[in-house]
């Protein structure tokens, strides 16, 4: 039988990952415009729609790619995934947002959000303390970012200003809107498979453990559709979609990602990603929410900080003498 040598091997990994990420960026953008249309068709509010559905709808290619490894029998992938995005949001992200234009916020609206992501932070850790996360532990931890959404609808906990909303997705039907969310949701489930084998098999051919990949490579593709809808938002100086946008994702990283991929099937942790991996995204967090609540701005030096921050973050993963196999 014919063998592929190790380059030949990485060079068709690294195609697949390309092609994958590429089909997530697609299918997630169509998702959260069907998704967006349809929720103003059905009267939802644009402060629910940019505070959940978009957060949500930027995450999606981050839940099919966890579910797929999970699936496939990677739960490194699965979880280095959420981890990584959690911290390429906040650091590559924000970052590169602050750079493009200084983001300035009111710390008194931002309290309730940053603390439910903190909490979810918190659950995260705890759950990967355990070992696992088995199916009635995702199911409380979905409910209880139900119970936030709900309660999020109902207090307008992440004002948007009237210019701060978007002009649509351009889809003038229905009918549209749910061809274009088939067609996103195929494009996700097909970038998925990609993405995952993909990286396993580059993992395998750079001898790199699946966990590291999950973190670096495939938490920054899944990471792109936050990435341009901030640059995009910051474009039209819209402050409050922007932050929403990333606290949000990562609140539904942890609590819908996490938990969804556990209730399909117990997501087992992998013992490479309790160290620096799991305890530099709680720090991540911690820092970042201190920082909103106390100086409530990023501006261009400290955008460049954040992603300094996060090349020295994806570096460290590969130059940590455990994580070499």
């Amino acid at each position: 039988m014919f063998e592929l040598s190790t380059y030949d091997l990485f060079v068709l990994s690294a195609g697949a990952m390309a092609f994958g990420l590429y089909l997530l960026i697609k299918g997630g953008d169509w998702t959260v415009d069907a998704a967006v249309f349809v929720a103003e068709r059905t009267g939802l509010s644009p402060l629910f729609i940019g505070a959940t559905i978009v957060s949500f709808g930027t995450s999606v290619p981050e839940l099919f790619t966890s579910v797929n490894a999970n699936l496939s029998g990677y739960p490194g992938i699965a979880l280095g995934n959420v981890l990584g995005s959690n911290v390429a949001n906040i650091l590559l992200v924000l970052g590169a947002t602050a750079f493009v234009f200084s983001l300035t916020a009111n710390p008194k609206h931002l309290v309730k959000d940053l603390a439910m992501m903190l909490l979810a932070t918190a659950i995260l850790v705890y759950g990967m303390l355990s070992g696992s996360f088995g199916q009635v532990f995702g199911l409380v931890m979905f409910g209880i970012l139900a119970v936030f959404v709900f309660y999020q609808y109902k207090t307008d906990s992440l004002p948007l200003d009237d210019d701060e909303e978007d002009d649509g997705p351009g889809i003038s039907s229905m009918k549209g809107a749910v061809i274009i969310l088939l067609a996103g949701l195929a494009a996700l489930a097909v970038g998925s498979e990609l993405l995952v084998k993909g990286a396993v098999q580059t993992g395998t051919a750079l001898g790199v453990p699946e966990a590291v990949i999950g973190m670096t490579v495939v938490a920054f593709g899944t990471s792109l559709p936050e990435l341009s809808t901030c640059i995009a938002a910051a474009r039209k100086q819209s402050v409050g979609l922007i932050l929403g946008n990333i606290i949000g994702s990562n609140t539904f990283n942890i609590l819908s990602i996490v938990a969804l991929t556990a209730v399909i099937k117990p997501l087992d942790v992998d013992p490479v990603l309790l160290g620096m991996e799991m305890w530099g995204t709680v720090a991540v967090a911690v820092v970042f929410t201190i920082w909103m609540l106390t100086v409530g701005k990023l501006t261009r030096p400290v955008g460049i900080v954040m992603m300094l921050g996060y090349v020295a973050f994806v570096a460290a993963q590969y130059l940590q003498p455990q994580m070499v196999t």
